[in-house]
């Protein structure tokens, strides 16, 4: 029984970490789980369980927890970036950033409508633009919010590899 011991700690280690990387993989596709900390997490946990066995280097922590923290402030930023590159003013980037925040709270459509709305408000009010700036700086923001979610699935998918080639192959 005590040679089994060792196994079944190590095969729970495991499954807690699949599991830990499959949510994570899932909170990047989810507007409302916080997907690359669960992904950060779930190798600070494989590491803690498992130690020299583990196979994650500490340079792995770092890389992964400066991926984490691109990838918060890209979704964060996503919107805003979006208005600029299509001609809105910083008073367009502000409303579609302070937008993006406000949307979070009515997921899921204020993550897009709120940079939306915000950008469109804000240059309206602010930026004193017509209707048509102000809607393709909206719609900028749209665009720059959805192109923000699809690099934070990169940034997940990225951190899971890096995760696996460290523990298996370096």
């Amino acid at each position: 029984m005590a040679e089994i011991l060792p196994i079944i700690g190590s095969s729970l280690a495991w499954i807690i970490t699949v599991c830990l990387l499959i949510s994570g993989f899932i909170g990047t596709l989810v507007p409302f789980l916080p997907g690359h900390l669960i992904i950060f997490f779930a190798a600070i946990a494989h590491w803690l369980m498992l130690r020299e066995d583990s196979g994650v280097e500490w340079w792995t922590l770092v890389v992964l927890a400066v991926l984490l923290i691109i990838s918060q402030v890209l979704e964060f930023m996503s919107g805003a970036m979006g208005t600029r590159w299509f001609g809105g003013s910083r008073w367009g980037a502000a409303g579609a950033l302070l937008g993006g925040i406000v949307g979070m709270f009515f997921m899921p459509f204020g993550l897009i409508l709120g940079p939306l709305a915000g950008a469109m408000l804000f240059e309206f009010s602010f930026a004193k633009k017509e209707v048509r700036p102000a809607t393709v700086s909206g719609v900028g923001s749209v665009l720059g919010t959805v192109a923000g979610l699809i690099v934070k699935v990169i940034v997940g998918l990225m951190m899971i590899v890096w995760f696996v080639v460290d523990v298996f192959w370096i």
